[in-house]
Parts: structure tokens; sequence; C-alpha cells
């Protein structure tokens, strides 16, 4: 904060040496979490993920890099301003991508650091039209607050029914039969195929493709397997899916499926090594990534006979070389990456990343976002309000830390009714995070990056469950947080333990505050707030409420909460505008108030 703005702070003494009150949003902050102050009178985005707004109103900006549904344009159209830009090279991107809030992509775009630190912040959003996000370095957009968001489901019936489609044509040697009969050939006992009834198929990966995939084998006659670490039994069981150990699997299949993401643990992890553990005259198909085949491996297989066939859709490189061995052996069948490539799927999967893409800079919770918190739509639709809450609670608790104080240890604590395992709370955590660090600092945080920038600047968070007797029909019943080792500029809000501690409650979906240091209240957490500690004596709402009447300060809502008649009470008080410094100087000059503070939400 500046030295003139420093110097705005109102701080009034009265007669009775405990009465002060300051402007939260002049005041001194906390300055342990070392970044220059911003002002809380700053115009605040309604953000819950990220949000991006120009400050002039004007629409936000959407680069798209590769090619696109029309229908999935036209929704994004509608919202921002769109650049459609295909094959740019890498130095094209990172010069036009410091303009751009938002940057779709399909898998042929490479989205690396040196993309993000070009966006100079700027980049919000990076969607994904599909479901692999190997080429998007999530690690770089996490440290940059950037949300990638993909396309997970519209794809997945036409991955699955080209993986099935390449399965029966490898079986029957369609695409070898077909080329030899347009050469003028006519060699049907060359082409002598196998059956897949009675045949195993392992599925290598038994997520939501994989998952479709055995259902149309078994509809096929096929002994399905499946290999997953994070799959659950009962879901395969279902089906009829029995889960197997990964060599289990490679023993016993007669054809292997695979559907894994490529990750560090999955590049190559079919190699020499796995080949070799595997029945002979094996069938693989491959219609996830092609980094998880050793290539020049597989090539050796199939010369072995290990192998007896390949139908690949995906390749390390794309496109491949066009000499290049595994392409041109007369044993594996190959299609240029077509496993999406449906009209279905293609406008579906444009729909999807764009409304993905538009929701997440409107500031809505995302369900699709592969960099946050993975919860599930009906989760992320329970926690809203919660979620609204614990920002609320960070922002007043680090408002009430007095000037100079250092903000490092935080202690949160949820009360539920509902058990440890049915509590995820990983949101609501980030969005307490965000709004202790945001009022500080001039640091942009969002669900994506909340963990990593406490982490960067010292913050230690720590978290209590406590369970309640009763219905677990709402999620949470209070959040409360604590920050210790810190002075306060209102010492009401002080816990008995000597911690700034703040509470609040959901009530009819709506936000509220219900404690402050020992003090019970009640205010929603709409607009801003006015906190008084005063003599509890009659008269006083009268009189606070004239004084922001005559002023023409609306007050949405009044709490008083007190220790005992007659003796000191908290008044708080829910203001939809922003008092004038001489407006709460008057409030101030009340004889019976001895503290208070003016907090922006």
């Amino acid at each position: 904060m500046s030295a003139a703005a420093a110097s705005s702070a109102i701080s009034v003494a009265a007669t009775n040496p405990l009465k002060t009150f300051s402007l939260s949003s002049r005041s001194p902050l906390p300055s342990a979490i070392s970044l220059p102050s911003r002002s809380l009178n700053t115009p605040r985005r309604r953000l819950v993920l990220v949000s991006c707004t120009a400050g002039d109103g004007s629409k936000p900006t959407i680069l798209v890099a590769e090619k696109l549904g029309e229908a999935g344009v036209k929704l994004l159209e509608g919202f921002a301003n769109v650049d459609c830009s295909y094959n740019m090279t890498p130095e094209e991107l990172n010069t036009k991508i410091s303009l751009c809030d938002a940057l779709i992509v399909r898998s042929g775009t490479k989205v690396g650091r040196e993309v993000f630190e070009s966006s100079r912040g700027r980049l919000k959003v990076v969607g994904r039209a599909g479901v692999g996000i190997d080429n998007v370095d999530l690690s770089a957009a996490t440290e940059f607050g950037c949300l990638v968001v993909n396309a997970p489901t519209a794809n997945t019936i036409a991955a699955a029914e080209h993986g099935i489609a390449l399965l029966a044509s490898m079986a029957r040697n369609v695409a070898q039969s077909d080329a030899s009969v347009k050469a003028g050939e006519w060699k049907r006992n060359k082409y002598v195929g196998v059956s897949l009834v009675g045949k195993t198929l392992a599925v290598m990966g038994f997520g939501k493709v994989g998952t479709e995939v055995a259902r149309r084998a078994k509809g096929l006659g096929m002994r399905v397997i499946a290999h997953d670490p994070y799959a659950p039994a009962d879901r395969a069981h279902a089906i009829g899916v029995e889960l197997v150990s990964f060599d289990e699997a490679l023993a016993t299949a007669d054809f292997i499926s695979l559907h894994m993401p490529l990750t560090p643990a999955t590049n190559k992890i079919l190699n020499d090594e796995t080949f070799a553990k595997m029945k002979k005259g094996v069938r693989i198909v491959n219609v996830a990534r092609g980094g998880v085949i050793d290539e020049d491996a597989l090539v050796r297989a199939l010369d072995a006979g290990i192998v007896s066939q390949a139908a690949l859709d995906v390749f390390t490189k794309e496109p491949p070389a066009k000499d290049s061995p595994l392409v041109q052996h007369e044993n594996v069948t190959v299609t240029p990456h077509l496993g999406a490539s449906t009209m279905e799927a293609q406008e579906g999967v444009a729909i999807e990343i764009a409304e993905a893409v538009v929701g997440a800079l409107n500031g809505e919770l995302a369900a699709t976002a592969v960099n946050a918190p993975m919860v599930s739509a009906e989760v992320l639709t329970e926690l809203k309000p919660y979620v609204i809450l614990a920002e609320k609670l960070g922002r007043l608790a680090v408002q009430l830390v007095a000037g100079g104080s250092g903000v490092k240890n935080v202690k949160v604590s949820y009360t539920s009714a509902r058990a440890t395992d049915d509590l995820d709370t990983r949101l609501l955590r980030a969005m307490i995070t965000k709004g202790i660090i945001e009022p500080i600092s001039d640091v942009y945080v969002n669900l994506v990056n909340a963990d990593f920038t406490a982490k960067q600047r010292g913050l230690r968070l720590s978290e209590e469950r406590v369970l309640l007797d009763g219905s677990p029909e709402n999620p949470l019943e209070t959040i409360t947080v604590q920050l210790g080792n810190v002075e306060s500029k209102f010492a009401s809000s002080l816990s008995e333990s000597g911690e700034v501690k703040v509470e609040g409650r959901v009530k009819d979906g709506i936000p509220h505050l219900t404690k402050v240091g020992s003090f019970e209240v009640d205010v929603t957490l709409e607009g801003s707030i006015i906190l008084c500690r005063q003599v509890d004596q009659p008269g006083m709402i009268g009189t606070v409420g004239s004084i922001l009447g005559e002023s023409n300060v609306n007050v949405n809502f009044m709490s008083v909460g007190r220790i005992a008649p007659r003796k000191q009470a908290i008044m708080a008080i829910g203001v939809d505008d922003q008092p004038s410094k001489e407006t709460l100087k008057k409030i101030g000059e009340i004889p019976a108030i001895e503290e208070f503070v003016f907090l922006k939400l």
C-alpha cells in the first residue's frame, strides 16, 4: 500500500481508550504474504473457478487453434470475441496468446510452459476438445493459475465404436483384402481370419471408452477382462467384466485393446519386456495414445510372431513418417487418428468444450476441470452456496487482521452430520485460501492454483471435521475460519485462545455470518458489513440506522449478539453500499460504541 493510501486510514480515539475504528479497505493489511497490497475498493469479479471480464466491460477473447465444430464456434461467439487461427507455428501461438483469455485446442497443438509465460497472466482457461490432455503442461497451467478443462464424454461412443471397428476389421483382414482386390488380386486363402466369439479381450484402462468397448465386445460373444488400478470392481462386475492384474491380462488375452492415458507411468508400457509376457499370436488395438506403445518394439514383436496383428489409430508422432516400418508392416491396420471422427462426436465435443470454457470464464464450477480438485457435478451443485460462504469467511478473517501481523496459520473447522468419507472439503479449502490471499496481494487466486499459491507464500492451512448427531441432509452445518498468531484491528473478533475467528452457515441457500470471536451474530454475507462493539443499551440500532439512512446507505440486515443484558454486545450491520468516511466517523463518535470496523466483501 502506498504511503498516501496508508495515511488516509482513519483511526479515531474517544474518551474510552478502546474506541477505535478503521476503514479496512484503506488501512494497511497483513504483510506476511509478501506481495504488494491491493485496495479492497478494487471491483471484484464474480468468480468461483476463474472469471474473465475486461475492466471496460468488453468481451473476453477466445483463441481457437484447431478446427472446431460450427455449433461450438457459434456458442463461443455469443459470449466472446472468437479468433479461429489454425495451423499456427509455436512462435505464432506464443505471440498471439498474450491477447487471449482462453485457448481451445485439440491434440495437435502443444500448450507448453512457454505458452503460459507468453500470456503474461492473461490466459485463464485452456480447453482441450477431447479427452487426452498430454499435449498440455498441467504443472505450468496450475502454476500460472490457468484452468484446464476437457470434453471427456462427447466422443466416448465414437472412440469405442472405432475400437470395435478396428478389432473386427483386423480379425478378418478387411483392410488388406480390400487393397488386394483393388490391385486386381483374388487371394481368399491368404486372408483367412479368426473369429471373435469365445476369445478373450483384455481392456487395458477401464474408463469411459474402455467400458463402452467392453460392453460391445460382450455383445460379440467375447470374454472380457480388464486392468485398471483405479476402476471399481462393482462397476466392472455389473457388465460381466473381471478385473485382473496387468501381467495376468497380458498372459491371458487373445486380443488387447488399449484405453489408458499417456502419463510417465504408461509411456511405452508395451515394450520388449511386456511383449515377451503375452500369449503368442496376440492381436492389439490402440485407439488411446500412440506413446503407450514402444513402436520399434512392436515391429520386433510382429516380426517374431509374438504379436500376430495390430490395428492402430494413434502414433507417437502424428502423422507418422511415410516410410515407417510399423505403418508399412503387412500385419498392421492403420487409420489417421479417427477415434472421435464422427459427425455426431465432432459436434458434441465442440459444444461440450465451448460450454466448459464459457462456464469457466463466467466463474462457474466445472466438473471437467483436469488440474483442479475433481468433484462430481452433483457435489458441485450441492456445495455451491458453501463455496461462496468459504471464500467470504476467508476475506472477512484477513480484513480483521491488523496491519503488520503476519498471516501464516489458518485453521478451518467443519461441522457436519455426514461421515468423513462423504464430505469432500478440497473445494472449500481452496476457496478459503483464495479469500485470505487475494485481498492482501496482487496475485489472482483460483481453484486451480490455490494450494500452490498458499504453499509458495508459507500459508499453513489445517482442517478439522466435527461430526454432529442428526440428519445428514445438508453437507455442512457450519464453517469456522481461525487465523492464529496475529493481531486484530477489531479486538472482539479474537477467540478465547487469541485467534481471529469467524463462523458462518448457509440458510435457505444464502451464506450467513453467525459468529465473530465469541459473539453470536446473524447477518447475510452480501454487500459489505459493519461490525460494532458497543455497550448494550436501548436505542443503538436506531441510532446507527439513522446515520446510515441519512447518508442514503441501505441496510440489508442487522443483528446483535451480546454477552449478557446491559453488558457488551456486537452489532453486525449488512449494507449494500460503502459508507463514506464521514458517515463512518459519525458512527465511531457514538458514545456507546467502543470499536468498529468496516469490512468489504
